[in-house]
């Protein structure tokens, strides 16, 4: 299904064809091939009203283990798609608040189940707010589908701890997304959140500083492609051909910057580390600078 990209293209975006823009979105809100999707870090702003026709993904409740701290597997992952309407040959639009802070959360998610044909809807739930695009709080009943996952992915996208060791013995680059103060120590959590997470601050040894929120304007829309050069490349030196780890504090801020790297600029090695900072922080005998 071809997407009005010309915008997209014209911002130099290696893969424009995994943004949509709020138009092509309200253009296909009944589409039978599309599901929207609304994830979320305020768990409530679905309830008060979303995009009609989306569906809600939590990204703690659906796509978490209960118990153990690691995703859900493989059979659950098929489970919510048939609730969701979801086939293996749906249009999946991700969109949500904090400029799409959780829905390339949930998109990398997604894609460690290899689903084909996932995008993010430029701007997210605020430029469709801002837009005065209509809101509902009618919550849709899709049809189960037979959705046949494959089996999760850990290796192509996913960076585990042992990962980053190896990166700091090679001296491979190494992207913190977290605000400047977490980077310095003198945080343990984001700005204006509770002190908790981690019992050491600083940051892995090496790491660049570049904050996740850097890679968009004030409307929530992705900065072109010249722009992110300017900041990933030209300001921190990274190499698009370099084996890149990302990582913030539990890895939701760094899959936005994933997504950036691997799809807006088109680095073909780019991993999340989603133990993050939460992780690190935590291990007896890991390095940490400051």
């Amino acid at each position: 299904m071809a997407a009005p990209i010309s915008a997209f293209v014209t911002a130099g975006f290696t893969h424009p064809e995994v943004l949509v823009s709020t138009d092509w979105v309200m253009n296909h809100i009944k589409d039978p091939k599309v599901r929207v999707v609304e994830s979320d870090e305020d768990l409530l702003l679905y309830d008060i009203g979303h995009v009609p026709g989306a569906v809600k993904i939590d990204w703690h409740t659906d796509l978490q283990d209960p118990v153990r701290r690691d995703y859900l597997d493989q059979v659950h992952f098929e489970q919510l798609m048939s609730e969701k309407g979801i086939a293996n040959d749906t249009t999946v639009v991700f969109y949500g608040d904090k400029n799409n802070w959780w829905a390339c959360y949930a998109f990398w998610v997604f894609k460690l189940f290899g689903h084909a044909d996932a995008r993010i809807m430029d701007g997210g739930r605020t430029k469709w707010a801002d837009e005065g695009r209509p809101l509902t709080k009618d919550v849709p009943l899709y049809p189960p589908t037979h959705y046949q996952a494959a089996a999760r992915d850990d290796r192509q996208i996913r960076a585990f701890r042992d990962d980053v060791m190896e990166h700091i013995g090679s001296g491979a680059p190494l992207v913190d997304v977290r605000s400047p103060q977490e980077f310095s120590g003198e945080l343990l959590h984001m700005p204006g959140y509770p002190q908790e997470g981690a019992l050491r601050g600083g940051h892995i040894p090496g790491a660049k500083n570049v904050p996740w929120g850097r890679a968009v304007r004030p409307d929530g829309t992705f900065k072109s492609a010249d722009d992110l050069r300017a900041i990933y490349e030209q300001e921190q030196g990274l190499k698009p051909e370099a084996d890149v780890v990302a990582y913030c504090r539990i890895g939701e801020r760094s899959s936005h910057t994933w997504f950036v790297l691997t799809y807006l600029l088109g680095y073909p090695r780019v991993r999340n580390y989603d133990g993050s900072w939460t992780e690190w922080g935590n291990l007896v005998g890991a390095p940490i600078e400051k």
